[in-house]
């Protein structure tokens, strides 16, 4: 029977990361793909047990390498090989020490990487489909993924819908299709128009955005088509409109439902011919870009008031994606919140570290988030500024108690519970919560004191992350006993 491995490649180069996927899955074997130590070191502290970890060796003697070295030191279960691509990189990093007996003293060409492919291997595992990337992590513990989009930030996703969501966003790239993206304010829809324009045939070109709902009519018409010279008070020279500067990439129009009807027609028509003309021009203009529209109105009522065009909505709507809300994948907010601590500016951390307590990450988790990613970025930043961990806790839990303690009525009148049923209702949620913690609190303890207080083995024994474990020794003030020490 042929072994199947599941293996974690960190390779910052592209084209190299492709080909070294291409190979693995040609195999049969799982990958997972990381571009940086900080991604790979936080998998793996989350529990994360590859086979074989693969680490590009073209900064092997940076300071982050190092860190993930000393990881590895403590994951006896894991094998890692590094790959160089060149001779030369190959002969510097031959003259670095080998970290342990379990890193190659010598790194792996991809012929040498076939040939280590095809013989490395221990007892055969489970290979997890693609689509359900929860299950590589022992206690269903998730696994984020994460894609660089560069300057714009990046693409996350753990629940089983966003990794959905990023497939779909791969298959429908090189199509060349218009695409639709439906979702609330702040989900993420310019997101995954950026992931789809990256893994396109245009992504060497532009990516433009248009929020047509910032502009007045005639703004926005002289925004997409451009004009002449003197087509209106203050057109002092020819201009070019986003159809043209974006030819040849991708052009997004955001919030596509508040363009007016007279603005939906004119769309219409550039859509259907591929030609336009500048505003005050007469020259037929044609681009070869692709259209994805976004949107946070709901599509059904639109169509019913007319507020949008039944026949454009067709033509933008050749694929549709459905973003949801970040209250129905609360298992992301934990990494978001990590994702954004780590990409915030130098001066905002003071040359601090700065983490949420584990209190605050699972009261962020209880919130309903309305503002969805959005919110939820300026409620981080504003702590880190803050430097209030406690603050931004009592704030989080006194919106959930008043979300709690609203009952919206049919025709949408909120009506309150009284103060003696709000009182009652409290106590026995501080009640039930401290019964919940002083339980987990002993059960975490009697795992950790039959261990010997060896984490890894009280973490396996609980079914939690390794680093899951070390929050809530943390939070609930853990300690060995006495006897345990001796």
């Amino acid at each position: 029977m042929k072994s199947l491995m599941l293996v974690l490649t960190l390779i910052r180069n592209a084209e190299t990361r492709s080909k070294v996927k291409a190979l693995l899955e040609e195999r049969g074997h799982r990958v997972i793909e990381v571009s940086g130590y900080f991604r790979a070191k936080l998998l793996l502290t989350n529990g994360l047990q590859p086979d074989l970890v693969l680490i590009d060796c073209s900064r092997a003697d940076s300071d982050e390498s190092a860190e993930l070295y000393d990881l590895l030191r403590h994951l006896p279960e894991v094998r890692a090989h590094r790959i160089a691509e060149s001779v030369h990189t190959k002969s510097r990093v031959n003259s670095y020490n080998s970290v342990n007996e379990r890193l190659s003293p010598t790194p792996v060409t991809f012929i040498e990487l076939q040939s280590l492919i095809d013989t490395f291997g221990r007892s055969p595992v489970q290979v997890t489909p693609i689509e359900d990337h929860s299950r590589l992590l022992p206690g269903n513990t998730a696994v984020p993924f994460v894609e660089e989009l560069g300057e714009h930030g990046f693409f996350l996703a753990v629940s089983p819908r966003m990794l959905e969501i990023h497939r779909q966003a791969k298959l429908i790239a090189d199509a060349d299709v218009n695409v639709l993206i439906l979702g609330e304010s702040g989900t993420g829809k310019e997101v995954v128009a950026r992931l789809i324009h990256q893994y396109s045939q245009r992504s060497s070109h532009k990516f433009l955005k248009v929020n047509c709902a910032a502009l007045p009519a005639d703004l926005l018409e002289s925004e997409l088509f451009g004009h002449q010279k003197g087509a209106f008070t203050g057109a002092f020279k020819d201009t070019a409109g986003k159809f043209e500067q974006a030819n040849g990439g991708t052009l997004l129009l955001d919030e596509i439902g508040e363009m007016s009807a007279q603005m939906q027609a004119k769309l219409l028509h550039v859509l259907q011919d591929g030609q336009f003309s500048r505003l005050g021009g007469q020259d037929c203009i044609k681009a070869d870009l692709r259209v994805l529209a976004a949107t946070n109105i709901r599509v059904e009522d639109a169509l019913q008031e007319k507020r949008l065009r039944e026949d454009l909505y067709y033509r933008l709507s050749v694929f549709t994606i459905n973003m949801p809300p970040l209250r129905e994948r609360r298992e992301e907010i934990p990494f978001f919140i990590e994702e954004t601590i780590r990409r915030a500016p130098a001066e905002m951390k003071n040359g601090r570290v700065f983490k949420f307590s584990s209190q605050l990450i699972e009261a962020a988790q209880g919130y309903e988030w309305r503002g969805n990613l959005r919110e939820l970025r300026n409620f981080v930043t504003r702590t880190m500024i803050m430097r209030d961990g406690d603050g931004a806790l009592r704030e989080l839990n006194a919106k959930i108690e008043s979300t709690n303690g609203v009952i919206s009525g049919r025709n949408g009148v909120i009506a309150l519970e009284d103060e003696r049923t709000k009182m009652g209702r409290s106590g026995m949620r501080s009640i039930m919560r401290d019964v919940k913690d002083r339980t987990e609190a002993q059960l975490i303890q009697d795992a950790l004191d039959v261990s010997g207080w060896n984490r890894r083995h009280a973490a396996k024994y609980l079914n939690i992350s390794y680093r899951g474990l070390l929050y809530k020794i943390q939070q609930h003030h853990l300690s060995p006993k006495q006897s345990a020490r001796a």
